[in-house]
């Protein structure tokens, strides 16, 4: 009897127990763009505690025809490299229950396009904003972006970081 007596009173209390809050938004902080409207990176982002982290090891481009993987030529330049690598990670994060809208972090590893004889800096943001700053994803992200001289092979152009946060689920 005493035992039914404590889990009832157990029971009771975490009945009453209050709900937990969802934790605050993600705070996004932009830097202004040249036309006054939200640049393309961030400044920062601030997650409160209570989040979830995904950190996504270096991604690389898949080849454009898979049957091919041995050139440059089959991987092709900087933007189609960036469109295919973040395709691939939007992929890897939603197989793990997240969204390419989670992503506040981003760290881009570029090599210099033998074609133009330095990184297409140009080329690597045009694929960046198919995903980010867009009609499908208005979110952007805090970003680093580094000239190396070489990625792991000499068909890559672009190796891309990136960290995704999500509130846990109830």
């Amino acid at each position: 009897m005493k035992t039914k007596m404590i889990a009832a009173a157990i029971l009771a209390t975490a009945l009453a127990a209050p709900a937990l809050a969802a934790p605050a938004p993600v705070n996004r902080i932009t830097s202004p763009g040249p036309d006054g409207k939200p640049g393309l990176i961030l400044k920062g982002v601030i997650v409160p505690a209570g989040y979830e982290t995904f950190y996504l090891s270096g991604q690389l481009a898949d080849p454009i025809d898979p049957a091919k993987k041995e050139t440059m030529d089959d991987f092709g330049d900087t933007k189609t490299q960036t469109i295919s690598t973040i395709k691939k990670i939007k992929a890897l994060l939603e197989a793990q229950g997240y969204a390419i809208t989670d992503v506040v972090k981003m760290q881009a590893f570029l090599a210099a396009d033998p074609k133009l004889g330095k990184i297409d800096f140009a080329g690597f943001n045009a694929g960046f904003k198919e995903y980010f700053g867009s009609a499908d994803n208005p979110n952007t992200v805090s970003r680093s972006t580094f000239q190396v001289a070489n990625l792991v092979s000499p068909v890559f152009l672009v190796e891309l970081e990136v960290t995704a946060v999500k509130a846990p689920k109830k």
